[in-house]
């Protein structure tokens, strides 16, 4: 089962990619990269943390393929409405759920502690779009105080999926509720404008 959100993920996560890069105006080239840093950059991370070898899409050949082909064909549209960047907020969420998710469990896997899983559930899930914001120039959204919230939430959803799974129940309801955890915080976080505050308001608190 968790070979198929990680494939979900990466879908979701390259779609995310694949338009950010449009939204900068890359060539074909750009977004592909861009893409491939959403949908593999923080699960090699998390790979290269806890001695996975090969890497994750590595031993899937299948999936940067099918992430060159995503680029290419939707590079072939040479207009896009204007109106699609509005709706970025929707593949980014639902990627950082599944790959927090998935990641926290190939930790597990791995024998680390629950901390130490929840860690690499957040970097999982996040840390693609921290080298994708990179690439085109950005300060990361991840780093941004003025950014709603976005790592915690993936925290929460790995949370949620680790005490879900603690129970022994179908891992498909682990899964699902640390997956919902995660895109609907973060979609209440973006609705309401929910964000941590930064040192500066701290420190004149």
């Amino acid at each position: 089962m968790f070979q198929l959100i990680e494939f979900m993920a990466v879908l979701v996560a390259a779609i995310y990619g694949i338009f950010h890069a449009r939204a900068a105006r890359m060539d074909v080239l750009g977004v592909f990269t861009v893409a491939s840093a959403v949908a593999f950059g923080g699960g090699t991370l998390r790979d290269l943390f806890l001695d996975r070898h090969p890497l994750f899409w590595i031993a899937n050949p299948h999936y940067p393929m099918i992430v060159l082909g995503m680029a290419i064909a939707t590079c072939m549209s040479r207009r896009l409405p204007r109106s699609y960047t509005k709706w970025l907020d929707i593949p980014d969420a639902i990627g950082m759920g599944l790959f927090s998710v998935v990641g926290t469990q190939f930790a597990i896997e791995s024998g680390t502690s629950w901390y130490i899983a929840s860690l690499m559930g957040v970097i999982t899930g996040t840390f693609g779009g921290v080298i994708s914001d990179v690439l085109c120039n950005k300060v990361p959204t991840l780093f941004q105080s003025a950014t709603p919230l976005y790592a915690t939430c993936s925290f929460a959803g790995c949370w949620a999926f680790l005490v879900c799974q603690s129970f022994a129940i179908a891992e498909w309801i682990p899964a699902t509720v640390g997956i919902s955890v995660v895109v609907v915080s973060r979609f209440v976080a973006l609705k309401w404008d929910i964000r941590l505050p930064d040192v500066g308001d701290i420190a004149e608190g």
